[in-house]
């Protein structure tokens, strides 16, 4: 195994303990993906910190605030990894942009404060009027298209299609027309709309679709399935990626492998398409890492910047995702 992915792996199970140590009561899945979001870092995950920053969501919110759902650890691990930063201004423009959304006729949902931070975060206070205009209009236009696949669980796509350079209406036709080309291959779901927006997002070319049958294909061979609802996205994400086939199917088989025997992650703790989301998201930042370094097609680099957001969104929408359908079914 990569000792990189070793590593980052050994950090993942690290950060859950710590995690865990903090919030024992809170859905597993979000404590997972938060540990996961600073072992992408190479960060260990400090409790106490995500406490501090969760205790001081909670000081700024009122009890039935869907800050205060599942998504509370997310935001507190993001709030968290901004230690240079004012995390309590960085909360205050999330809350502010949540309630701007929500004037703009968004749906109040775990999406919603994801969506919200991320535009806070990543766009500058002058901007977030135009951005979240221009996320209105993703959404907007996915929903003209696919009435009835478009819902709350595409906020957080819809927000970073809008911070990047993307035209919206350019941006929706061409999810459009991916959706036709690989609806037969991979049937009209949620999971295909999440890839069309992974593929737009990341600057899909016209090798991108070859590279996803392979791949899939080269993944079903060694029973390791993307091609399902929560897990489609990220294989767009590395088909993305400059990296051959065969290499990116044998990196993911050592890294899933060597993830089950960790703790936390059996087979009584979390189940195989969830597992191949965590090692997808760790073998790819390896990969962007590598490209960031020059070590893989430097003339990528003006492309990697949206690779990377690609890459995070599909893991955080698919998680959110994922803990939702849980807890709907447990409930």
């Amino acid at each position: 195994m990569n000792p990189q992915d070793k590593a980052k792996l050994e950090l993942l199970t690290l950060n859950m303990q710590n995690i865990k140590q903090e919030f024992r009561w809170q859905n597993i899945n979000v404590s997972r993906l938060a540990a996961l979001l600073y072992a992408l870092e190479g960060r260990e995950a400090p409790g106490e910190v995500i406490r501090d920053c969760y205790n001081m969501l909670k000081e700024n919110t009122s009890r039935f605030s869907m800050f205060r759902n599942m998504a509370a650890i997310v935001i507190s691990a993001m709030l968290s990894l901004r230690q240079d930063e004012d995390q309590e201004t960085q909360l205050q423009h999330t809350l502010s942009v949540y309630e701007q959304l929500k004037q703009t006729g968004f749906k109040a949902s775990d999406y919603l404060v994801i969506a919200a931070y991320e535009i806070a975060a990543n766009a500058a206070p002058d901007q977030y009027v135009h951005t979240i205009e221009r996320m209105k209009l993703f959404y907007e236009g996915m929903k003209q298209y696919h009435r009835f696949l478009t819902n709350r669980d595409d906020y957080i796509f819809a927000a970073m299609l809008a911070l990047s350079d993307i035209d919206p209406s350019a941006g929706v036709e061409s999810m459009e027309q991916l959706h036709r080309t690989l609806k037969p291959e991979f049937g009209n779901n949620n999971g295909l709309q999440a890839l069309t927006q992974v593929l737009v997002l990341g600057g899909e070319t016209g090798s991108t679709l070859d590279r996803i049958t392979v791949l899939r294909e080269a993944l079903n061979r060694q029973d390791m399935r993307m091609d399902k609802q929560y897990t489609l996205s990220s294989l767009g994400v590395l088909a993305l990626l400059p990296v051959d086939p065969e290499t990116i199917v044998s990196d993911m088989a050592s890294v899933s492998a060597y993830m089950r025997e960790q703790k936390g992650f059996g087979r009584w703790s979390i189940n195989k398409e969830q597992l191949l989301l965590y090692t997808a998201a760790l073998v790819s930042s390896r990969y962007i890492d590598e490209v960031r370094k020059g070590l893989l097609t430097p003339n990528l680099t003006t492309t990697i910047t949206n690779i990377i957001i690609a890459q995070q969104t599909a893991m955080i929408a698919a998680v959110t995702a994922g803990a939702a359908a849980s807890s709907a079914a447990s409930g």
